[in-house]
């Protein structure tokens, strides 16, 4: 279940409280009459099923409660209650599939921002990676996944292309063009002082590292993987079904990639160079393509959803007995 809690100018009151009792999906509905102040008007409560939040909030958009009042969004873990069973019930569909809209859009507008934690952290994640290239060891390469932080503004973009929000795309992709060159360029630093002190060999072949070679050498799985990858990820930020390891199966297409970029700088490997920017590439475009598609499924969903939430509130309205 999710809970709402608005604030509603008085004048609109009545056609808030009407609309909500409409819907089969709200349950647990408090108005408390001139309780709220800055803004002022009446605070009304519920919850809502899953399934339905988007399109009763797209109903309160519409009287335009979130320019005059407010919205606030909260998740309710456990809810002990036949109405509310009732209302998950006449919600087709399933709570852990369903996408609450508003929160995808303040999630993705949080993540893509470029920040210097976000910085440091694809700094700290590519020298890890270029480590793990250095000792041919996956553990450390699985390791810098787990710190990449890149999900966040790629998701940001898919999400920008399908609500069709300029601001976000260009501050997500601000943060994928600055923070990709400098954990590149922070490691081919790195690299020429380990190589100038000896601690890595003065020649570095990627056909004697088995990661290297495998990184700089892409092919059809590579856009698979990265295919699949923002599939799942794209699921993981807009269902309930999310997971802590989905960050690092995003990684695994993009931390490698830019981290064996620095390493074939550092020791002018041009050809592994090349493959390893085009890996990084291609798993970005993967990532895009495939995160975009998933939220155009969705959103089409969600569009079906609202059509047929709109024609059982027509039906109320026509069956509602005359006072």
């Amino acid at each position: 279940m999710v809970n709402l809690r608005l604030v509603v100018p008085a004048d609109r009151v009545a056609t808030v409280l009407d609309q909500l009792v409409r819907s089969r999906a709200v349950v647990n509905l408090i108005h408390l009459p001139g309780a709220a102040r800055r803004p002022d008007g009446d605070v009304v409560m519920c919850d809502v099923a899953r399934e339905d939040a988007s399109v009763v909030i797209a109903d309160l958009r519409e009287l335009g409660i979130h320019e005059d009042g407010s919205i606030a969004i909260e998740y309710v873990d456990t809810s002990i209650s036949r109405a509310a069973d009732r209302a998950e019930r006449a919600a087709t569909g399933s709570p852990a599939d369903a996408v609450v809209w508003e929160d995808v859009a303040a999630d993705t507008s949080e993540s893509a921002e470029l920040s210097g934690a976000f910085l440091i952290f694809m700094v700290l994640a590519t020298l890890i990676a270029s480590v793990g290239i250095y000792l041919d060891s996956a553990i450390l390469v699985v390791g810098a996944m787990v710190v990449g932080p890149e999900f966040g503004p790629v998701a940001g973009v898919c999400v920008a292309l399908v609500q069709r929000r300029p601001q976000l795309a260009l501050a997500s992709g601000r943060a994928l063009a600055i923070g990709f060159p400098l954990g590149i360029a922070v490691v081919v630093v790195a690299s020429l002082a380990f190589k100038a002190t000896g601690v890595t060999p003065e020649v570095f072949s990627d056909a004697d590292h088995g990661l290297s070679a495998a990184i700089a050498n892409p092919g059809f799985f590579a856009f698979f993987v990265a295919f699949c990858a923002g599939i799942a990820g794209m699921l993981s930020l807009t269902t309930a079904k999310s997971g802590a390891l989905i960050g690092v199966l995003i990684s695994v297409t993009t931390i490698p990639a830019s981290a064996n970029v620095g390493v074939a700088a550092a020791y002018a490997d041009w050809p592994a160079f090349r493959g390893s920017l085009g890996q990084l590439a291609i798993n970005l475009a993967s990532l895009l393509l495939a995160g975009t598609l998933t939220l155009l499924v969705q959103r089409e969903l969600y569009a079906r959803r609202r059509r047929v939430h709109r024609r059982e509130q027509a039906d109320s309205r026509e069956n509602a007995p005359v006072s």
